[in-house]
């Protein structure tokens, strides 16, 4: 009752449970939402081996967030972590990070880097060094990981990260 009074809610007496959100606020707040796939999982850990098939099971399933945390919409995309790599970086098993499509990365950037002779995909903070690439993860009990730059493919940046409570 309070909800209605206050102009957030819409009462229709003539419909049984006939309550729908009113009020600009809450408009706004509806039109300011965007829907993200998740795609699937990245390794935040050893990197790990992606089979050719490894998309064509996935549920193409979404998650929601408002323009207020991701503000650009194109080139968004979803990936459950998994591992404990990049724990420093306050990402952890079973968070989810919302990535921006690119080829390109900054040093000290979270990236998803797929390693082409390998054929694995692991998510670190990337560094360019002398003829070299660092793919550093963010866990003192873990190495780096030096390729040759023409063996790393930049997939992605992470651009926010959504924490899974348990």
């Amino acid at each position: 009752h309070a909800l209605v009074e206050a102009g957030h809610l819409e009462r229709r007496k003539t419909i049984s449970r006939g309550l729908k959100l009113a009020g600009r606020k809450v408009r706004t707040l509806l039109a300011n939402r965007l829907r993200i796939p998740l795609l699937g999982q990245i390794v935040a850990g050893k990197p790990m081996p992606i089979p050719d098939d490894a998309f064509a099971h996935i549920p193409r399933d979404t998650i929601e967030l408002t323009r207020d945390i991701v503000r650009q919409q194109e080139g968004l995309y979803a990936l459950k972590v998994k591992g404990n790599s990049m724990v420093d970086a306050l990402v952890h098993d079973g968070d989810v990070v919302v990535m921006k499509q690119q080829r390109e990365a900054r040093n000290g950037e979270m990236v998803a880097v797929w390693l082409k002779d390998r054929g694995e995909t692991t998510l670190k903070r990337f560094y360019r060094e002398r003829g070299r690439i660092r793919l550093q993860p963010a866990n003192p009990a873990m190495q780096p990981i030096y390729e040759h730059p023409s063996n790393v493919e930049i997939q992605g940046k992470v651009v926010v990260v959504i924490r899974q409570l348990n």
